[in-house]
Formats: structure tokens, C-alpha cells, sequence
């Protein structure tokens, strides 16, 4: 049960008044870097300001508690902008509700049943490519606001239908705009190497918001697009539908592959930072409370955030104590300040998000995978990198994982070989590097994972002479075997006995003789012609001879 434990009540066993000290001060310092990020996250998500608050604060807050992480810190992150924007857009605050919850859904049922291991099994070419999609999309996203172009009315809602857009408002652009964007951009990338404890976004807010008013420029503020409210989060429940389940299970399905995959690859930083151990299983289980949570309290979906799981570490935060301290300093501000959110200017939030979607687009990795990597795997990165810009993340993991796959396989089925025994001449013995063999006995071996893609290797490449007699089939080197690979050995087997051929099998490894044995096949065959290593089989196939 250690496993379904919340590391906060581990935590708390040998708990210190240092520590705790520690811990609030860690959990108000991330705070301070949340804000700004919550803000700017909820705004490219196409909500307003609250509720990227309202997620940081209750996601936050029960993912912290029930985690299974002692560090993680948990809110809005960039890669939910995108799919969260297009479910809005379409389907309504209701939609976004009812795929959250049932998101929420399925990442506590992946955690009860022990599905945090699974997360591996997503190919990192996949979750390189769409990452980098993402970090593309929030960066044309962000065009507008950044140069305070106006579209005339028009809301596209894809990412092509953005940028097309923009370059055809190309002679909107307000210079007042792009000067607020380029000086906070130019903050947020100078300041850490003058303080690395304040934030950088904080800066640029304060500066911001300074150019507007003390100069008068004609800027959008969130105040002049929003209304805001410091009213804390309240309980809602969506309108529900059959219709709108039904069609929202795709987008569930995504929301929780997301918050499953970033949370548990910031809770394996975490881990190395910090010289510990997460409990996976538990971590999901907390995800899918803190979703449910948060968007039933007007939140969006949430997952751990690496950036600010970093800033907890770095600050002295070890407890999930830091997290839940974050939350609750979240909710003061949000209570108490946030009217003068209405001054933030939008050009300095989308300078803000570019930095993140710097921050998240791993060109580094992208370009030397793009140099090193097998051609299949640059097709899987490249396909998932364009289908999430030009369409959206959805398309993009079921089509990068479809075609992983179908590559995995034909790289899989080129691993597997049948190599015969050969002889010197006509009337000589067969020779192999162990002993030799009479010329009645035909002796192949097979290298490499039996399955449906190989199938056809066992009809093509086991071939037999007139005077064969004995077939023995060699397979210390197969490690498993599927279904239609053993129907294709049945196969060789009944075409064998119509010749009159016997066939042995050599080392036949654990995995492939337990389906022999479900499959009834070792009983057609008989027990005595399953040997355990070539010495053996060839002894029996020599008996059968002389029989």
C-alpha cells in the first residue's frame, strides 16, 4: 500500500519547525512566479485571467496533498494552452468541464491500476515533437498581442487560421504595442543575470504596466479585454449530455496522456534534483483528483509544472507543505490584488508566454535528433512537430503513435532471421561450429522476437530437401512469440508430418513454451521432441533416424 500513499504523510513523520519555515518561504516565493504565469497561461487558453489562478490554487493545493511527489508544484501549464483553446472555442466552458472530469477519470484509474510505468512506452520522438508543436503554436498565438494588431473581429481558432490572420492585419501593427512587448521581452531575458530571486516576469509586469500609464500609450490591458473579479473559486457544475460526453472523450483522452506524461517526467527531475523517489502511481491519482478539483471550481486543466517544481527546490522546499503554501498565498493574492491585474499590459503577457514557449521547445533535442536519429524516428518527430502546428495535439498523438508503431514493427521484423545449417557437398556431412549433423536432419535456426509481422519468415525460410527426415527447429534465440507466429509453426509442423517428417525443437525459452503449452501445441508436437539445447535435439533426431 506504500504505493498509494501521499508522500505528505510520509513527509510528515519526521517533520521539523526549520523545515517548515523553509517550506513557507519556498511556497511564497512560487507563488510570486505563478502569478504572472497562471495569468498569461489562462489568457492563451482562451479564458479569462481567474481561472489560471483558480487552477493554481485548487489543483495546486490537492495535488500537493494527495501527490506522490514531496516537491512537485502543480497549476497551468503550456502544453493544455492549445487543446484547452480549441475545446473552448468549440464546445464551451461546459466541454472543457466534462473532458477535465473525465480525464480526471482516467488518470485515477491508470494510478489504482499501476499505470505510471506505462507512461515510458510514449516514444520520446512523440513527446519532443508535439512539445515543440506546442511551444509553436503559443508563439504565433501571442503575434497579435505582442504587436497589438487588431484582426477586424475575426477570431480564428487554429493555429494557421492565427498566423494567416495576422500577416493579413499586418497593417494594424501598433508600434506602442510592439515597443511594450520588445522591453519587457528584453527584461525577462536579462534580468536572472541580475537577481535570481525575484522573477523576471514579476519585472516585466511592474515595467509594464509603467510604460502604459506614465506614457500614455495606447496598449490593451487585461483590464480593457476582461472583466475581472477577486471573488474566490465557487462550485459549479456543468450542463451534461450524452452528446457531449460522447464527444469529448477524445479530448478526455488527451488531457490525461498530457498530465500524465508532464507530471511524471517533472516528478522524475524533481527526483534527481533532490535524491529521492516518487510513488508514480500515486502522483496520477492526484492529478486526476487535482483536475477534477480544479475545473469544478472554475479551474482549467492541471499537471506539474518543471519550472516551478525547480524554483520550490532551489528555494528549500522539500514537503508538499511548499505546495500547498503556494496555493494558499495564490488565493490571498487573488483575493486581495487582483483588481490591479487590470494594468497588466497584453503585449507584456505575450512576452511572457514567449519565454515559455522558449523555455518548452527543446530545439536543442529536436535538432539533434533531427542529425542522429534512425529515419523512422525523424519521421515520428517531424510528423507529431507539424500535425500539432497545422492541426492540433490530438491528430498529432494518435497519428505520431500510429506510425511509431507501425515503424517499431517493421524495425522489429527486420531484427528477426532464419539462418539453415549448411554442408560441404553432395554425400558429406552437414557441419556446424558444435558437431555434425547426418544429412537426413535439417537444422534451422531462428534470431529474433516471433510475431505477426515475421509470421511469413517461418513458411518462407524453412525449406526442406527429399531425403529430410528430421527438421529440428532451433530457438534459444527468441525471445517471445505471438499467436500467428505459433499458428505459422503449427502450420510447418502439419506440412512436415505430411511428408513424413518429424520435427524437434531446440531451447525453446520460457515465454515461447508457456503459449506452446496454453495453445495445446507441445502435446501435437510431443513432449519428446522438445529438447533443451542442440546436443539433446540432435541425439533425438538421430534416434528417430535409426528407428
Amino acid at each position: 500500500m506504500e504505493n498509494f500513499k501521499p508522500m505528505l504523510f510520509t513527509c510528515m513523520k519526521n517533520y521539523s519547525k526549520e523545515q517548515l519555515v523553509k517550506d513557507i518561504v519556498s511556497g511564497i516565493i512560487v507563488a510570486i512566479i505563478a502569478l504572472p504565469l497562471s495569468i498569461a497561461l489562462a489568457l492563451a487558453s482562451g479564458v479569462g485571467p481567474e481561472p489560471g489562478l483558480y487552477t493554481a490554487i485548487v489543483a495546486g493545493f490537492l495535488i500537493s496533498f494527495f501527490g506522490g511527489s514531496s516537491v512537485q508544484i502543480a497549476g497551468p501549464t503550456a502544453a493544455f494552452a492549445t487543446i484547452v483553446a480549441g475545446i473552448i472555442a468549440t464546445d464551451g466552458m461546459d466541454g472543457l468541464v466534462v473532458a477535465t472530469v473525465m480525464a480526471g477519470i482516467i488518470l485515477i484509474i491508470l494510478g489504482i491500476v499501476k499505470a505510471g510505468a506505462l507512461i515510458k512506452f510514449i516514444p520520446y520522438t512523440i513527446t519532443t515533437g508535439f512539445t515543440a508543436g506546442i511551444a509553436v503554436t503559443i508563439l504565433i498565438g501571442q503575434f497579435k498581442d505582442f504587436f497589438g494588431v487588431d484582426f477586424r473581429g475575426a477570431k480564428p481558432i487554429e493555429t494557421m487560421d492565427k498566423l494567416k490572420a495576422f500577416f493579413d492585419n499586418i497593417d494594424t501593427l501598433n508600434w506602442q504595442a510592439t515597443l511594450v512587448g520588445v522591453v519587457c521581452l528584453l527584461i525577462l531575458i536579462l534580468w536572472p543575470k541580475v537577481s535570481a530571486k525575484i522573477p523576471g516576469s514579476i519585472i516585466a509586469v511592474f515595467v509594464g504596466i509603467a510604460m502604459v500609464k506614465g506614457l500614455g500609450l495606447k496598449v490593451n490591458t487585461i483590464g480593457d479585454l476582461y472583466t475581472l473579479s477577486s471573488a474566490a473559486p465557487k462550485f459549479s457544475l456543468p450542463n451534461l449530455s450524452l452528446g457531449m460526453i460522447r464527444n469529448e472523450m477524445p479530448n478526455a483522452f488527451t488531457i490525461a496522456i498530457l498530465a500524465a506524461i508532464e507530471s511524471l517526467l517533472s516528478a522524475v527531475v524533481a527526483d534527481g534534483m533532490v535524491n529521492s523517489k516518487h510513488r508514480s502511481n500515486q502522483e496520477l491519482i492526484a492529478q486526476g483528483i487535482g483536475n477534477i478539483g480544479s475545473v469544478l471550481f472554475g479551474g482549467i486543466p492541471a499537471t506539474g509544472a518543471i519550472a516551478r517544481t525547480a524554483a520550490n527546490i532551489k528555494n528549500g522546499g522539500r514537503t508538499p507543505i511548499a505546495g500547498m503554501v503556494h496555493s494558499v498565498t495564490l488565493l490571498l493574492i487573488l483575493v486581495i490584488l487582483m483588481p490591479y491585474a487590470a494594468f497588466i499590459p497584453m503585449p507584456c503577457i505575450a512576452a511572457i508566454l514567449f519565454q515559455v514557449a522558449y523555455n518548452m521547445c527543446q530545439w536543442r533535442p529536436f535538432v539533434r535528433l533531427v542529425k542522429f536519429a534512425p529515419k523512422s524516428d525523424i519521421i515520428v518527430l517531424v510528423l507529431t512537430f507539424v500535425l500539432t502546428v497545422v492541426f492540433d495535439l490530438v491528430v498529432a498523438i494518435e497519428w505520431g503513435m500510429i506510425v511509431a508503431c507501425i515503424l517499431f514493427i517493421k524495425r522489429m521484423s527486420e531484427e528477426t532471421h532464419v539462418n539453415g545449417w549448411t554442408y560441404q557437398s553432395d554425400d558429406a556431412e552437414f557441419v556446424d561450429d558444435l558437431r555434425p549433423v547426418a544429412k537426413e536432419i535439417r537444422v534451422f535456426e531462428i534470431t529474433g522476437p516471433l510475431f505477426f509481422g515475421v509470421s511469413d519468415v517461418v513458411a518462407n525460410s524453412i525449406n526442406v530437401k527429399d531425403f529430410t527426415k528430421v527438421l529440428i527447429i532451433r530457438m534459444r534465440s527468441v525471445p517471445a512469440i505471438d499467436v500467428t507466429a505459433l499458428r505459422a509453426l503449427r502450420d510447418l509442423v502439419e506440412r512436415a508430418e505430411k511428408k513424413g517428417i518429424k520435427v524437434v525443437f531446440s531451447h525453446v525459452n520460457e515465454q515461447p513454451r508457456k503459449m506452446m503449452e496454453k495453445a495445446d501445441f507441445i502435446s501435437i508436437v510431443g513432449e519428446e521432441n522438445f529438447q533443451p539445447n542442440i546436443d539433446a535435439a540432435i541425439d533425438r533426431a538421430e534416434s528417430i533416424i535409426k528407428q
